[in-house]
């Protein structure tokens, strides 16, 4: 099943905040409403933002009226700022715009860029379907008869449009036989991982428990961990890797207790030309710490840090799985040939 989909005018996406109690699925038929259900985390997941994106922008193309292209293309321009200024970190995101704006180019009539657009959009999300099996039977190398695997966040299909990074590697090595079990953070502050991958898991029928974030080390101390999985919001050329918050945490336990640390992404995920230190970070709204469910769980006025993402170090990495195959160190020098390699 496809967690996004556009249909006679309306894009349907599984509402990713309702999760798991309820199923419910979002009509969006606007960019502005693309726009929000991202930044309320209705829609996640690095690839599947930029799916959306893409048909933000067609949504917002054929709702245009009028006979000049020239100004359609204006229009379309002005709402991928907008939209790209929703999620700042993940590289999808601005991805697919660019994608979508490249399209368009020399069109130059007003039904040529509106069918442009949705075209453009279509083939995104099919193509990230096609992406994520690519990367899962890559993914397959790394995969274990009896490993017992740790993954953070959500990096499924409830993150793309079908099957997803991280635990779509774990899903088609669980159904090719692998005899594997999950370890999945709960992924605080708002619980991807308790709320989602523990739905998609027990979806699929794959074993796993749930932990708590802060029992990653423990886990890992008592030889619990063959190995850890994660997904990337943005990928550098330089290989550091950001992610969802904890992440780098993660890393650094596996390092010092000698177990591999792989990363899940396709390379769109990749920018070549940001730093480090320039990688924008996302600082989301207080209550996310400071609340649960709506309740305080905390002293009244407390102020709390909310960073989403942080950055792994390329040394803490062992491995990026991508759609072309599985990219090794030395990151700054093998990412850069293996990117142009493939286009």
């Amino acid at each position: 099943m496809r967690s996004i989909f556009f249909k006679e005018g309306v894009l349907f996406a599984l509402d990713s905040s309702r999760l798991p109690h309820k199923e419910v699925w979002l009509r969006l038929r606007s960019a502005r409403q693309v726009a929000s259900a991202i930044r309320e985390m209705r829609i996640r997941g690095a690839p599947l933002i930029g799916v959306a994106a893409a048909y933000g922008l067609a949504l917002d193309a054929l709702k245009y009226r009028g006979n000049d292209a020239n100004r359609l293309r204006d229009r379309v321009l002005k709402t991928s700022e907008y939209l790209r200024s929703v999620r700042p970190t993940g590289r999808n995101l601005s991805w697919a715009i660019d994608r979508c704006l490249k399209a368009i180019e020399k069109e130059d009539t007003v039904n040529g860029v509106k069918k442009r657009l949705l075209e453009e959009a279509e083939k995104i999300a099919d193509e990230d379907v096609e992406t994520n099996l690519k990367i899962a039977n890559n993914g397959l190398e790394i995969i274990m008869d009896g490993d017992r695997i740790l993954t953070h966040c959500n990096t499924g299909g409830l993150g793309t449009v079908e099957y997803g990074t991280a635990l779509g590697i774990i899903r088609v090595a669980w159904e090719k036989g692998r005899k594997i079990f999950v370890i999945a953070t709960e992924t605080r502050p708002l619980l991807q991982g308790a709320r989602l991958t523990a739905w998609e898991l027990k979806k699929y029928g794959i074993p796993f428990k749930l932990i708590c974030d802060s029992m990653a080390g423990y886990v890992m101390s008592k030889g619990m961990i063959d190995k850890v999985l994660v997904g990337a919001d943005r990928i550098l050329a330089t290989g550091h890797v950001a992610n969802k918050i904890g992440t780098l945490t993660l890393s650094i336990l596996a390092k010092h207790y000698g177990i591999p640390f792989y990363v899940a992404a396709p390379l769109s995920t990749f920018d070549l030309t940001t730093k480090p230190e320039e990688i924008p970070i996302e600082e989301r709204s207080q209550k996310e710490v400071t609340h649960f469910l709506g309740k305080l769980i905390t002293v009244k006025d407390v102020e709390a840090m909310n960073p989403a993402f942080d950055i792994t170090p390329p040394e803490l990495v062992s491995g990026i799985i991508t759609e072309k195959g599985i990219i090794r160190r030395p990151y700054s020098e093998n990412i850069p040939k293996f990117y142009q390699q493939q286009f």
